[in-house]
């Protein structure tokens, strides 16, 4: 096989620092058992917070994740969440993203006492946030592509967010 001339050479995806987030979680609702896709699940936002070089502040509590489970034991997310900086500009967040977790560690996850303390690196927990905001100041979240990696806290989950330059 020949590759293709028009093919060429770009520069590698580079990132920068946006924000940590953490985010508290209220219990989570089971629309049921497995429905044709799956099962779906809400973890409903309770609150939490972010920070980061450019921006700061608060998870506002209503947002949540819309997972679904599929039959392998993947879990789909698709999140929505307001974000209020510290100067009181609302910034809606939305992200889907993966969260595969390898069968040898699937038993420890059942426990909700102590999953929090699992490694990160033993599963593969990725997102791509998206920003939208009325924000002057924070305008400039409109137009940039972001990366997270996820990981269970005590009480909700948190994420690494980078910007893609």
């Amino acid at each position: 096989m020949t590759i293709d001339t028009r093919v060429r050479s770009v520069e590698s995806v580079k990132t920068t620092p946006l924000f940590d987030i953490v985010v508290d979680l209220h219990p989570r609702l089971d629309f049921g058992a497995d429905g044709p896709l799956g099962q779906r699940v809400l973890f409903g936002a309770a609150g939490g917070s972010f920070q980061g070089p450019r921006l700061r502040g608060e998870v506002v509590s209503g947002g949540g994740d819309w997972a679904l489970f599929r039959p392998d034991g993947t879990m789909l997310l698709d999140v929505r969440l307001t974000l209020r900086t510290h100067d009181d500009a609302l910034i809606h967040m939305s992200y889907g993203g993966r969260w595969v977790i390898p069968p040898d560690v699937r038993t420890e996850m059942t426990d909700h006492a102590t999953r929090h303390h699992i490694d990160p690196a033993r599963y593969y927990f990725r997102t791509n946030p998206l920003f939208e905001t009325g924000s002057p100041h924070h305008g400039w979240l409109n137009d940039i592509v972001a990366i997270g990696t996820g990981y269970l806290i005590d009480g909700g989950v948190a994420y690494h967010v980078e910007q893609v330059l």
